[in-house]
């Protein structure tokens, strides 16, 4: 997920212009049986479809692709949106397969939408009801409930289902709940179980729901929350991966295959995961769609009646064939070129830094911009863009998708655990993201305003909901994140750090690392410790910070012939830095370069010449990607070192002040 930009860009000016003071941003019981998604032979056919069992067949493609990823879950779901009631009604099948060892005796699933069923849920409390820059319209609740679960045998098990809190003990959050199961199941074994649900949708503000005639069904359905054997993600003893939804958090689930029918009212058109299996068919007042998506770990959909589409195929290096689709805003509809050239942008860099698109569709949804709080959100072959505003978008409008796409490969393939390791996704996207903007559109961030904005760094490997407010969640998971990976780059050089990218890549591919696995992939290509850089940087909540502390001028000459000899103390006062250009210059002119190793935390430079040292500044061209306190790092020759850090501390405090104000 991509925050808004615009208010990172003032950020960037107001940084920009402080440093410049100093120196020169989801059926009805008539419906056929959910078997019918799937006959047998192979993926549903564009043949009449037909009652068939209860428990369906396992589904596999017609011509049998080798399996990309573990597949430990398969839904079967039918839903039907009923627009009068502001409703999604489903019948789901899902079978879940026991990766572990241990027998469990429960299950566990997530009812996203819940989290917007009062103002008492663990959601709404920590966010304020409020995501980014969008606030909760009036009345704008919504929710989930399960009405029936039962096993395959028919046996019902709907009141064992109970709500569980385990990160906070908030006995008004349903959006976690355990069924406890009739028998256990072993490791390796398989449960297949039937569910029927309904979720009033919310008004649009934080990823799912409804405005006008547009609906965003993200994280709509029931859906098994992650068991962990040992050794996933560092685990010692295997077990269930449980939290709630935050107001931070985004998300984390298993690899499987998905085959979905979407009854929407027969003007409307669906974007969905995946591929449709076969044509929309229209049929008592329906348009129903059938869609199909493999090695996915979730499923999303969006519709209205008032999508402008387009369509187009594309191919490239790592891209073998993919379709890219389009379903703009009106508001959108003569930019459709500048949508396909973004994807194909985004598409052909990432295939060639980060292994091949593994899929066949590429859909890009535009919501109205009233359903803004839809935008800018990343699920498996679907990504959504922001809000349609007006149709003359900056490059905001590239920026956005650009960043969306990169989550296919990071959220979406190397696929980390967004409730406890988010900057694994947001950072790596925003990286990716800012490589093409520059590459390809000349566009470079201005990483020192980016990196005075981090007045309050901290760890990143934190879950998402402990960050001390949502404004340095933000500040800290993308934009602190993306420097530390620039900062890398910095020390190994781009055709390195391009090879730790990839090698990352195609080592997590289809499944789930942590920050351990990145940094042992970064000393496996540079062949060399990086514990210092990670544990101060990632594992703790460090920055740079050199200073000037003092210049000292002396005449050893004459009067008519002199000849000054300056001292410069210079201290590093937080992360280690290595490789620090610093700049002396001379009353006539004359301008010195160093480098400094930034060893031992502190350096004493001396040069001696016929004018005295009238100023000296330390980075001047900011490469040191990690530094938020850059107005130490120029002075002038001859001030009072106490008046030095008086005004110092004062326009510190003013900085940190103003990022302190903005919010995400």
């Amino acid at each position: 997920m991509v925050p808004p930009r615009a208010k990172v860009f003032l950020s960037s000016l107001l940084a920009l212009g402080l440093l410049a003071g100093s120196m020169p941003i989801f059926l009805s019981n008539q419906g056929p049986s959910l078997s019918a998604l799937a006959p047998n032979g192979g993926k549903p056919s564009a043949s009449a479809v037909e009652k068939a069992p209860l428990s369906p067949p396992k589904v596999q493609p017609d011509a049998p692709a080798p399996a990309l990823s573990d597949r430990l879950v398969e839904y079967h779901m039918d839903v039907r949106y009923e627009p009068e009631q502001n409703k999604l009604k489903g019948k789901q099948t899902v079978t879940w397969t026991h990766p572990g060892k241990r027998s469990v005796n429960e299950l566990y699933f997530h009812l996203y939408p819940n989290a917007f069923a009062s103002d008492e849920t663990t959601f709404m409390k920590e966010s304020g009801g409020r995501l980014r820059s969008d606030p909760m319209p009036e009345n704008g609740y919504g929710s989930m409930k399960i009405t029936n679960v039962k096993t395959t045998e028919g046996l019902g098990l709907t009141q064992r289902l109970q709500f569980v809190q385990p990160d906070d003990g908030n006995i008004n959050d349903q959006s976690l709940a355990k069924l406890r199961l009739p028998k256990p199941v072993k490791g390796g074994e398989s449960i297949t179980l039937h569910l029927e649900f309904e979720v009033e949708l919310p008004k649009i503000f934080a990823r799912m729901g409804r405005t006008e005639d547009f609906v965003m069904a993200g994280q709509w359905f029931p859906k098994i929350s992650v068991y962990e054997p040992a050794g996933t993600r560092g685990r010692t003893q295997e077990g269930w991966n449980l939290h709630q939804y935050h107001g931070n958090s985004e998300f984390y689930s298993n690899f499987g295959i998905y085959s979905v029918r979407i009854r929407v009212p027969e003007d409307y058109i669906v974007a969905a995961t995946g591929f449709p299996t076969k044509p929309a068919q229209k049929a008592n007042g329906e348009k129903i769609y059938q869609f199909y998506a493999d090695d996915v770990h979730d499923f999303a959909w969006a519709a209205s009646p008032n999508f402008v589409t387009a369509e187009e195929a594309y191919s490239a290096p790592g891209i073998p064939g993919v379709r890219i689709k389009l379903y703009l805003d009106p508001a959108h509809k003569d930019l459709k070129e500048r949508y396909f050239d973004t994807a194909k942008t985004a598409l052909s860099s990432f295939g060639k830094w980060y292994g091949s698109y593994p899929y066949s569709t590429l859909s890009i949804v535009v919501p109205p911009y009233s359903g803004n709080g839809a935008g800018g959100m990343e699920y498996p072959t679907l990504v959504t863009a922001f809000g349609a505003n007006n149709d003359s978008p900056g490059y905001e409008l590239e920026r956005t998708v650009i960043h969306e796409i990169a989550h296919q490969y990071f959220y979406g393939i190397v696929a980390n655990n967004e409730f406890e390791e988010a900057w694994l996704d947001e950072a790596f996207a925003s990286y990716a993201e800012e490589k093409v903007m520059e590459k390809q559109y000349g566009i470079t961030s201005n990483t020192a305003a980016q990196g005075a904005s981090i007045t309050s760094p901290e760890p990143l490997k934190m879950e998402s909901w402990k960050y001390s407010s949502h404004e340095n969640y933000a500040l800290n998971v993308y934009t602190r994140g993306k420097l530390v990976l620039q900062g890398i780059e910095r020390q190994v050089g781009s055709k390195t750090m391009d090879k730790i990218m990839m090698t990352y890549a195609k080592k997590f591919r289809f499944k789930h690392p942590t920050t351990t696995d990145f940094q042992k992939v970064v000393e496996q290509v540079t062949q060399s410790s990086w514990q210092s850089y990670f544990d101060q940087y990632v594992y703790g909540s460090q920055m740079a910070d050199i200073a000037i502390d003092r210049i000292k001028t002396k005449n050893k000459g004459t009067q008519t012939h002199p000849w000054y000899v300056s001292t410069v103390n210079i201290t590093s006062k937080g992360g280690d830095v290595t490789d620090v250009p610093i700049v002396f210059a001379f009353g006539d002119g004359k301008l010195v370069e160093r480098t400094w190793s930034g060893k031992n935390g502190k350096v004493t430079y001396t040069l001696e010449y016929h004018t005295p040292l009238a100023w000296v500044m330390v980075d001047p061209k900011y490469t040191i990607m990690l530094e938020n306190k850059h107005i130490n790092n120029y002075m002038k020759a001859g001030m009072d070192p106490k008046v030095v850090t008086r005004w110092n501390l004062s326009i510190t405090k003013l900085v940190e002040t103003l990022f302190g104000s903005m919010s995400w």
